[in-house]
């Protein structure tokens, strides 16, 4: 008689989902589920976490109308799950929420590039657009410059603007300020 080898079977979207929910991730990892693939990355450099407040604080004294900036919410989009660098919302909006919600409502989320720039770049945008957040800015380390892509329309953000540190760019409504990058680098 032959032993077989156990078989296993290809994990469905709902099987990869369940996995990645009951995933319990080591202090300051962060996971995501992105276009069916689970990535878990480890706790951001100083230079990461500096950008990230120096953004939270410019809102904080500079928007038009007070927000509430968030590091590490959970967003469900079309692409997946994902936990922006920040994610910026009316005061209150995620009390009573759960870790993971609907970006309805959101009114911007950061993304501050570190080990997967591809996936900022590229899917978590196109993730972002297709949820229908208004506003998703890149501040794209490994290429020097900061974009703010606006407008999502039909998948993707109509529009986008690209600056390189150190030059201003201007955030639309509700912020309604221009936003010095040199701090961002």
């Amino acid at each position: 008689m032959v032993a077989m080898p156990a078989v296993e079977r290809p994990l469905g979207r709902e099987d990869i989902l369940q996995a990645f929910l009951e995933l319990d991730t080591p202090p300051g990892f962060k996971a995501e589920l992105i276009e069916g693939e689970i990535v878990v990355t480890p706790p951001p450099d100083g230079d990461h976490e500096d950008a990230v407040a120096r953004f939270g604080r410019a809102v904080a004294r500079q928007a038009a109308e007070e927000l509430y900036v968030s590091g590490g919410k959970g967003l469900i989009t079309p692409r997946g799950r994902f936990v922006p660098d920040a994610t910026v919302a009316p005061v209150g909006h995620f009390r009573a929420q759960d870790s993971w919600s609907t970006p309805v409502g959101v009114a911007l989320v950061l993304e501050v590039t570190s080990t997967s720039p591809a996936k900022d770049r590229e899917t978590k945008r196109l993730g972002y657009a297709e949820a229908g957040v208004p506003c998703y800015l890149l501040v794209d380390r490994s290429e020097n410059r900061v974009t703010l892509f606006t407008k999502p329309k039909d998948g993707d953000y109509a529009v986008q603007h690209r600056v390189a540190f150190g030059n201003p760019i201007d955030l639309p409504a509700p912020f309604s300020f221009t936003l010095d990058t040199a701090p961002l680098q």
